[in-house]
Formats: C-alpha cells, structure tokens, sequence
C-alpha cells in the first residue's frame, strides 16, 4: 500500500459529513439516539478521467451531485443542505430578485452580473445559520487537514469549495455581460453557456490558485472564500462532531487503500 496521501474532498451534511476520494465516497452521520451510522461505495462516475480543460470542472460537480442519491438510499436519514424547505423558499425568493436586477436598466451589464452573483451566495449562506451544518462543515476540515498535514488542523481548509466564490464572481459578471449582447430570443441560452463557462474557468483559476498560494492574484481571488469560511460556513466542532467526520473518512480511506492493496 502506498504511503502517498490520497487527494480528499468533502461536503457537511446537517447531521454528518461526507468524503469524497478520488474513486470512493463515504458518508457518516450521526443517528438521533446518538449512534454513527457509516456507508461507503465505489464512485459510479470518476471526474478524473475527464481531461479537457474547462470541462474537468463541471465534471467534478457532476461527480460530487451524482453521489448523493446514493448517500440518501443508503444512509436515508442523512440530512442533506438541500432538504430544508426554508432553503427551498430563499432559492425561489433569490432566484427572482435576480431576475429582477437583470430587468433593470440602472446598472451596466457588468454590475448586473455582478450583484446577480453575490445574490446568488443567499442561499447558501441561510443554509449556515443555526442548526450544524456549519460545525459539521469544520469537522471536515479538521479530519481532511488532519490526515494531510497531522494534528493542529484548522476549521478553515485551502482547498474548500469555497474559494471558488472570488474566482466564480469575476468570471460569471464578465460571461453574463458577454451574454447580454446575444439577440433577446438566444439571452436565455447564452446566460446558460456563460454560466457553464464560468464554472468551468473557475475551476481552472482555482487549481491555478492552489499551486501558487503566494501569488497575490491568487491572494486576491482566495479572499473572499476564506472570509466566508472564517465567518460564516464553519464553526468550531465538538468532540462528536469529530468523530463522526473521522468515521467517514476511515471509511473512505479503507475504499482508497483497498485499490493499492489489489495493484500491489
């Protein structure tokens, strides 16, 4: 079995956290009487043998969404973000806000976008209020970064999605200005392909930003993300929270290493 660390990722469940490897996933939740439960599978599509540039990040996406039915089937009181009804309603109420700032003739295309895109976080950052999400969310981090680095972990991780809010920002306000030129009869399909290019050039400016931390474009774009960490999406977990997140990664692991073990 080889020593290499094994690249991981995650996502905060509202009673548990699920890891992602490159090949496996695994989830571990926390019951109501108080149990852990643990589920862990093959992955049934891999992101990594999509290669092409700007594609490999909606790829990734598509990998992290595809697994979560599974979690559900097999772990069917995982509570998911998406789950909440109130969630659902702030999706609604944003989506027309945005709408609306979009039919105003006030502001340039550029700041449409732009605002259109911070309102766009609405949801997301409602989902981190109250309950504990946000503590699951550094529960994650903390096992991830403990694994990679060893003990002295932080709640804020270096290559938590979030990051990808200073780059995703700044590439959606220039696509959607871009789309605002299209004929009114094509503006819905060409906002679709903006913001499918925007996802998948974000994701490139973000493994750029990864292997050169201390550039200060890089610094710039890191920004905003680490702030929202800091602030908002994470919170210092306890001990239960811990454990619950080091189950699911153990459990992702055991997949992980099972696959060194047959190579060797």
């Amino acid at each position: 079995m080889s020593d290499e660390k094994i690249r991981l990722g995650g996502m905060a469940l509202e009673n548990g956290v699920l890891v992602h490897g490159p090949t496996s996933w695994a989830c571990a939740i926390r019951s109501a009487d108080g149990r852990i439960e643990v589920a862990a599978e093959k992955k049934r599509f891999v992101a990594a043998r999509v290669r092409i540039p700007f594609l490999r990040g909606p790829a990734r996406l598509l990998e992290s969404l595809a697994v979560l039915p599974e979690v559900k089937r097999r772990l069917p009181a995982a509570r998911l973000p998406m789950q909440d009804n109130r969630m659902l309603v702030t999706v609604v109420g944003t989506a027309v806000a945005v709408k609306g700032l979009r039919e105003s003739t006030r502001l340039r295309p550029v700041a449409q976008e732009l605002l259109a895109g911070i309102l766009s976080l609405a949801p997301a950052a409602f989902a981190l209020r109250g309950g504990d999400l946000a503590s699951y969310h550094g529960a994650e981090h903390i096992s991830i970064g403990t694994y990679e680095h060893g003990p002295g972990a932080q709640k804020e991780h270096e290559r938590c999605g979030g990051h990808l809010i200073g780059p995703l920002l700044v590439t959606s306000a220039i696509g959607g200005a871009i789309a605002e030129r299209a004929p009114e009869r094509y503006r819905n399909h060409a906002r679709a392909l903006a913001q499918l290019g925007a996802v998948g050039a974000s994701t490139e400016i973000f493994s750029w930003m990864a292997r050169n931390p201390r550039n200060l474009v890089a610094q710039a774009l890191s920004k905003p993300g680490h702030e929202l960490q800091h602030r908002l999406s994470t919170a210092e977990p306890s001990a239960d929270q811990l454990e619950v997140a080091e189950a699911a990664l153990q459990a992702c692991l055991e997949l992980e290493h099972g696959d060194d073990a047959v190579a060797a």
